[in-house]
């Protein structure tokens, strides 16, 4: 498998959640980010998950980038931008907005919009780029409708590559293995552990004294969580997450 399989395995993730309506304006998004791209010379994509395509607006630093006739894209995932990061920066990033993604459903609804996750990139190798993401959410505050990235040069350095920080409090909290207790249960990770010894669903049934169903039904809830195909993706996967 790819490392960037893990980018179309994430926007599954996003799409399924998706709804249909939305109290959300979509062309005061495209406004905001337009403006915004203007005003503060930044690389503004905006990520419709319902379509599964975006719109880029390119300030002074997309025109630095070369960009600034990259205008739209039928993906949520900036190709042209992640052509410029080598395969183990855009892993790195997926799993950041992984573990963002996932930390945001376990929040309490009317904290969900306080947040947004803060990464250091680094692009062809040569130098950093301070990268932003917000995403908003339905009127229930349960599926997200769309994902705002705002691509800057770094305007501070910090320590670490990605952090979760509450736009309200400014409280940063770094996005490390120990967030990710979040995404699978000690259950599951239990169970990975095992299956990276080599062990079959019968004898980690037997292992653990449960039914070999409940092993089946543990493995189906690992692979949509870290959203993989297989057992063997799992494993590595959770192995660069610090999960195994």
């Amino acid at each position: 498998m790819t490392k960037n399989n893990h980018f179309h395995k994430l926007n599954c993730l996003l799409r399924d959640q998706a709804v249909n309506t939305s109290h959300v304006n979509e062309a005061s998004i495209y406004q905001y980010a337009e403006m915004l791209a203007r005003i503060e010379n930044v690389l503004v994509v905006v990520s419709d998950l319902r379509k599964g395509s975006s719109r880029i607006f390119s300030g002074g630093f997309g025109e630095r980038l070369g960009l600034d006739g990259y205008t739209s894209e039928n993906s949520i995932w900036e190709k042209e931008i992640l052509r410029m990061m080598s395969e183990t920066e855009k892993e790195e990033k997926f799993i950041a907005e992984l573990r963002f993604f996932h930390y945001l459903r376990r929040l309490p609804k009317h904290r969900k919009s306080e947040c947004f996750l803060l990464s250091k990139l680094r692009f062809n190798d040569s130098f950093e780029v301070m990268h932003k993401m917000y995403y908003i959410f339905d009127e229930n505050m349960e599926t997200v409708l769309y994902a705002i990235c705002v691509y800057s040069p770094m305007l501070f350095d910090f320590n670490g590559k990605s952090y979760i920080v509450n736009s309200i409090t400014g409280i940063k909290e770094e996005l490390t293995s120990a967030t990710d207790n979040a995404i699978i249960s000690r259950r599951e990770r239990q169970i990975l552990q095992l299956i990276d010894q080599g062990m079959k669903s019968i004898e980690i049934a037997d292992a653990l004294h449960i039914s070999k169903n409940t092993v089946s039904r543990h493995r189906q809830e690992i692979l949509a969580k870290l959203q993989v195909k297989n057992s063997i993706e799992a494993c590595r996967l959770a192995k660069s997450m610090g999960l195994l």
